[in-house]
């Protein structure tokens, strides 16, 4: 278990992460479950970081469940649900495709340079 400074972020290689996560993140705070995490899921989790900051915790754990319930309510799995939820898709998508504009101020380049 280690818990490291980056640049605008914590990172906890190998803390708790909820069953069937690779990640997750809090605030500025990013877990792990990996010791040595693919740069793919440290950009999604980025995103989320930068998400938490331009929404705030609240407007960002209010918008993420009540998203989540709303799909879940409609007749989706868990997994189908979870990947419709506003946050998630930001995430997959600059997790996939890091730019700077679409988001992330201030982590720009942290983003597209995760190791």
């Amino acid at each position: 278990m280690r818990l490291e400074q980056r640049d605008g972020f914590w990172l906890w290689r190998g803390g708790p992460v909820p069953r069937g996560s690779a990640g997750i993140t809090l605030g500025n705070l990013i877990i792990v479950r990996s010791q040595a995490p693919p740069a793919r899921l440290i950009r999604h989790e980025l995103v989320h970081v930068a998400q938490f900051r331009r929404l705030g915790v609240l407007r960002f754990l209010t918008g993420y469940v009540l998203q989540y319930l709303r799909w879940r309510v409609l007749g989706y799995p868990h997994r189908g649900a979870y990947r419709r939820i506003s946050h998630e898709i930001e995430a997959y998508w600059l997790e996939r495709f890091p730019t700077p504009a679409l988001g992330c101020a201030g982590l720009g380049a942290t983003v597209r340079d995760a190791q």
